[in-house]
């Protein structure tokens, strides 16, 4: 598969350094200002510096992050008591401050590498995401956040595919993939209350250490809706044969994993792939995750 021109990510709209940081955790956290600090990289959304061993900084970057950064220090308290991993609970949160606009948080630092470099063991990866699962996709309270673009009806997507499907340069591949979409589109839509999904669930955003899945990060497409969204993350990290361990182990009260849902999960693998592909022009990572997740949504293999 291969894309066109891409476009490129948005540019950060505050200057984070670690002086800044410093200057932050002395006026709020003075506890925890004589610690080492790191930077550790930016995406889309936050800039993360690491504070001693254990804890990080996390820091929106650009005004549209802020509403996810509250959404984190909202939900993700509740949400930590039922799951069977670690996940990024801000342990503390930051206001505005020091020239920085905005509020911000310090959470664990959990270690493990991404799944797009690690080697996990594919049988045990596909059992321990498909529990975590499980126990996220609850329903979720009237009050849950609400994204425009995740956890929504494929349909209510149609208009935003079909743009970025002309980014696939091969006829051949924008064939496929049409084919694949109306499929998907086919299908009825979620007939269940709305359940938590976690919104932006791919490679980059699960850590393994020993070959196992040790942590699931970056929640701040947090939202409520189709499971089907998250469940298309088996197209972009698993091999066929470990598949059905996974369907089985995210089985729940709330979704069955069934024919329906797994159609529609495919059909967001590609229309997650392409838009990534869209948005990736500096991202040589994102970039990666989203050719796989689009081959693989296309031919059925990972």
């Amino acid at each position: 598969m291969k894309p066109r021109a891409l476009a490129a990510k948005p540019p950060a709209e505050v200057t984070i350094d670690l002086d800044l940081v410093r200057a932050l955790l002395r006026e709020q956290h003075a506890d925890l200002a004589s610690l080492l600090l790191v930077d550790a990289g930016e995406g889309w959304d936050n800039r993360m510096v690491r504070v001693g061993e254990h804890l990080a900084a996390r820091m929106p970057r650009r005004a549209a992050s802020v509403v996810l950064t509250e959404q984190e220090q909202r939900w993700l308290p509740e949400l930590i008591v039922r799951l069977p991993l670690p996940i990024p609970v801000p342990v503390r949160t930051g206001r505005p401050g020091c020239g920085y606009p905005w509020p911000w948080s310090i959470v664990p630092w959990l270690p493990g590498e991404s799944a797009l470099h690690a080697r996990p063991d594919p049988t045990r990866m596909a059992v321990d995401l498909g529990q975590f699962l499980n126990r996220l996709h609850q329903p979720a309270p009237s009050d849950a956040p609400v994204n425009p673009w995740r956890g929504i009806a494929l349909a209510d997507r149609d208009r935003i595919f079909h743009q970025h499907l002309q980014q696939l340069e091969s006829r051949e591949d924008r064939n496929a993939a049409l084919r694949l979409w109306e499929r998907a589109l086919s299908t009825p839509p979620w007939p269940g209350p709305p359940v938590w999904i976690h919104g932006d669930l791919h490679l980059n955003n699960l850590l393994v250490t020993h070959g196992r899945l040790s942590a699931v990060i970056d929640f701040g497409d947090l939202t409520a809706g189709d499971p089907a969204t998250d469940l298309s993350i088996m197209w972009m990290l698993l091999p066929p044969e470990v598949r059905p361990a996974f369907l089985t182990a995210a089985r729940g009260p709330f979704h069955t994993c069934d024919d329906d849902t797994q159609l529609r999960a495919r059909g967001w693998a590609l229309a997650l792939g392409l838009a990534w592909v869209c948005n990736s022009r500096d991202d040589d990572v994102m970039l990666q995750i989203a050719c796989a997740a689009i081959d693989a949504a296309l031919t059925g293999a990972h």
